[in-house]
């Protein structure tokens, strides 16, 4: 065999070494689009989807959120009212709010998976949506780490993991960022207000007493049932908190805490530590909660700086 002959073979014998390469890898890609996927959601059902979900119904705003973090936003064919974050999610069809839902259209929309929120969902409704047999996965954040949990979950559902493995690190570093920064400083007891009337506020295991952890505060209410509980206001008087705050519509208005400034020995109004939150920014579960945890940080810092010398 001439030198020629020799080389020509080894050329072949590479060329065929590569189809089976790109074949093989193909292959793999092929199957690992068409394997099942199954995980557990915060309902403790165990939810499986025969391929990645291309047709994805989110009944919160929250879920429509994390579905956009994690890169699975243009796979969303339906969702509720006030699903306005971001900009483009506010042109995805509605099929009504987290009260009141329009089966019919969620039927039409054909989708392949429905997300929800477990204590944001009127429960006779996922009912009858459970009853159709359309896969429904359930997310229940109660720390801030759920979060992150809750997008590297969406990303496998979507199979858009390579975006949402990196925006759930992301957010855990941006976590303990906040984390490093505040949770050691001196504690400051707060009264959390997320309703006036009535007066309602969190409890121990909601994932807003989680950030108020993370900015070095104390729950005066943590130890109270259930997740949301309604309060008196001779609960307040009596726990004096250092400072309350109130979630509201447009950030830095306080109107909803102006009541408290009739009882001017509580020592939040005493030293002036009325603060308000953009609810979009504390309530959601979502990446944006940690841009009302740098807001509640800051102004926890600040009643640190009133304290009398």
């Amino acid at each position: 065999m001439s030198a020629n002959e020799a080389e020509a073979g080894a050329d072949r014998r590479c060329a065929a070494w590569a189809k089976y390469a790109i074949a093989a890898a193909l292959a793999l890609l092929n199957a690992a689009a068409g394997a099942e996927i199954t995980l557990v959601d915060d309902n403790n059902r165990s939810v499986t989807l025969k391929q990645p979900a291309q047709r994805i119904i989110s009944l919160t705003p929250h879920m429509t959120e994390l579905l956009f973090a994690a890169g699975a936003g243009g796979r969303i064919v339906g969702t509720v009212d006030f699903s306005n974050y971001p900009e483009v999610a506010q042109r995805i069809t509605r099929i009504g709010d987290n009260a009141q839902l329009d089966l019919e259209r969620i039927v039409a929309l054909k989708p392949d998976l429905i997300v929800v929120w477990r204590n944001g969902n009127a429960q006779r409704q996922l009912d009858k949506l459970l009853r159709l047999g359309i896969p429904v996965f359930y997310n229940e954040p109660r720390r801030l780490a759920d979060i992150a949990r809750g997008i590297e979950q969406l990303g496998r559902l979507a199979g858009t993991e390579s975006t949402a493995l990196p925006a759930a690190r992301a957010f855990e570093s941006r976590v303990e960022q906040l984390r490093e920064r505040y949770a050691g400083r001196a504690a400051v007891t707060v009264f959390f207000q997320i309703w006036d009337k009535p007066l309602m506020t969190v409890n121990g295991d909601h994932l807003i007493t989680d950030v108020i952890r993370l900015c070095g505060g104390q729950n005066v209410f943590a130890a109270l049932k259930p997740l949301t509980p309604e309060i008196s206001v001779e609960a307040v008087l009596a726990a004096s908190p250092e400072a309350i705050v109130s979630v509201t519509a447009e950030a830095g208005q306080e109107e909803n805490l102006t009541g408290w400034k009739k009882w001017p020995r509580l020592q939040a109004v005493a030293r002036n530590n009325l603060y308000a939150v953009h609810s979009d920014l504390i309530s959601r579960n979502t990446p944006r909660i940690l841009d009302g945890a740098q807001s509640l940080c800051e102004h926890l810092d600040q009643a640190r700086g009133k304290r009398p010398q």
